[in-house]
């Protein structure tokens, strides 16, 4: 009996995931124990790298160039917006490289290839946990209460890991016919950032039709949300409706574009 590759819509086959949910935890354990084997510092890089980013951008956006910050201290103000920034830009580096760097478990055994994408993003919470426990603390420090709003948050991480998953799809399937992928992500990542109201307000884009334009950015109404949630900031408006709309579009066409490319990857990689 000939088997032949499966196509359309109905071959997505998610529910393999949950057939196989042992070896995606295995594969997220795996990444975060990696990261930090033989680190001098160890988990204490997830506190230094968004902290020393929060001195930078608060030296030279808060007091320099005086960026307003929505009456909130400017060190909270970009520090609550470099977390949900630094999960994604994590997540999507290592999910980008992720189907090249698992070249040996490709070529060997069957399982489902989305693991090792999805594997690699979630891999980007135990660091957000750690810098989460920190920004409590400047909270505290400045005085600031959470409202109910923060019940949302979790969304609002969904939301940052779904976007990361969503174009990590796209560039680590394109990864395995073109190498050179991998060397324009730090590129990409870097004109993300700016792109993105981490060092701003997301207020300063004026309404109308540039703002629903920026909020194709999916991480403009991850980060407007998070300051909400947390801060109390500016509330989401529809700059938050058009980016959930632009991780719907991307994550479902990066589904059916990896599983088109999937058939491929054991030969190619």
């Amino acid at each position: 009996m000939d088997i032949w590759p499966s196509r359309g819509w109905a071959h997505l086959r998610l529910r393999e995931l949950w057939e196989y949910r042992e070896l995606l935890f295995f594969l997220t354990w795996r990444d975060v124990k990696v990261r930090y084997t033989q680190a001098a510092l160890g988990v204490a890089w997830a506190v230094i790298q968004p902290l020393v980013t929060m001195i930078i951008f608060s030296v030279i956006f808060g007091q320099l160039a005086k960026l307003p910050s929505d009456g909130i201290p400017y060190p909270l103000f970009s520090y609550a917006a470099l977390l949900p920034w630094q999960l994604f830009a994590g997540a999507l580096t290592r999910s980008s490289t992720s189907l090249v760097g698992n070249a040996h478990l490709l070529t060997k055994v069957y399982f489902p290839r989305l693991i090792i994408p999805l594997s690699a993003v979630a891999a980007g919470l135990v660091d957000f946990a750690i810098s989460f426990v920190v920004l409590l603390g400047l909270m505290l420090y400045y005085g600031i209460t959470p409202t109910w709003a923060i019940l949302w948050l979790p969304l609002f991480v969904l939301l940052s890991l779904l976007t990361a998953l969503a174009v990590g799809l796209w560039l680590s399937a394109l990864n395995v016919q073109y190498r050179d992928v991998q060397h324009m992500i730090p590129f990409l990542v870097t004109a993300w950032m700016y792109a993105s109201p981490v060092a701003y307000s997301a207020g300063l884009i004026p309404s109308g039709l540039w703002r629903l334009v920026y909020g194709l950015n999916p991480l403009a109404g991850v980060i407007q949300g998070f300051r909400w949630a947390l801060l109390g900031a500016q509330p989401p408006d529809a700059l938050l409706a058009v980016s959930v709309f632009a991780v719907i579009v991307l994550l479902v066409t990066g589904l059916f574009y990896f599983r088109r490319m999937e058939r491929t990857f054991a030969d190619v990689v």
